[in-house]
C-alpha cells in the first residue's frame, strides 16, 4: 500500500483542511497518507514515504521563504519520488487564474524552485476577515479592494473547489500506482 506524506504550511489552518480532504480521498481509494506541517519531525522522514506532496499558503503576497529553503535541502530526495505541489491563494478564486499555468503565484514559485514537482495544484483559499490578525485582516481588505474581491470584515467565504482538491488527490494516488509498477 503506498504512503504519501503531506506537508503543510499554512497559517490559519485551511491549507492543513485541504490536506485532510486529500488524505481522505487517498485513503479512500486504498492508499495511506500522512500528514505533516513543515516544522514537524515527519517531513525529516521523508525516505520511508512512497510519494511527497508539499502544500503552502500565501501570506501577503508570497509563499514562506521556508517552503523554498526546506525543499532546496531535499531536492533530490524530491527527485527520486513521485511528489506534488500545491499552493493555496484567494487569487485563485478567479476562474482566470486558478490552473497552475495561470496563477502568478504558483508561476513565480516555480520559476525559484530547483524542484519540479510532477503534479502541481492550485486551490482557491477562504476568506475569513474575523479570524485574521489585525493587520492580516487589512492588507487582505487592501487586496481584495485592489482586485474586485469581498471587502466587509465580517465576511467569510471558503472559494475552495472541494471537488478539484478531490481529482489532485486522486492524481497524487496514480502517481504512487504508476511508480509501484505492474
Amino acid at each position: 500500500m503506498p504512503n504519501t506524506l503531506l506537508i503543510y504550511y499554512g497559517i490559519y489552518g485551511h491549507t492543513r483542511r485541504i490536506c485532510q480532504v486529500i488524505q481522505a480521498e487517498i485513503v479512500r481509494l486504498g492508499g495511506a497518507a500522512d500528514i505533516s506541517s513543515l516544522g514537524d519531525s515527519k517531513a525529516d522522514d521523508l525516505e520511508r514515504f512512497d510519494a511527497i506532496v508539499i502544500g503552502a499558503a500565501i501570506r501577503n503576497g508570497k509563499h514562506n521563504p521556508a517552503v523554498l529553503e526546506f525543499i532546496r535541502t531535499r531536492k533530490d530526495l524530491l527527485d527520486s519520488k513521485p511528489s506534488g505541489f500545491f499552493s493555496v491563494n484567494l487569487v485563485a478564486r478567479k476562474p482566470e487564474k486558478n490552473t497552475p499555468d495561470t496563477n502568478p503565484y504558483v508561476k513565480a514559485f516555480l520559476a525559484r524552485s530547483p524542484w519540479q514537482p510532477r503534479l502541481v495544484g492550485v486551490f482557491a483559499g477562504n476568506l475569513d476577515y474575523q479570524r485574521y490578525r489585525f493587520m492580516d485582516r487589512h492588507i487582505i481588505r487592501f487586496i481584495m479592494t485592489l482586485t474586485g474581491g469581498p471587502t466587509h470584515l465580517h465576511t467569510k467565504i471558503d472559494f475552495t473547489d472541494w471537488d478539484r482538491v478531490r481529482e489532485f488527490a486522486r492524481q497524487i494516488a496514480a502517481l504512487t500506482v504508476e511508480a509501484e509498477g505492474p
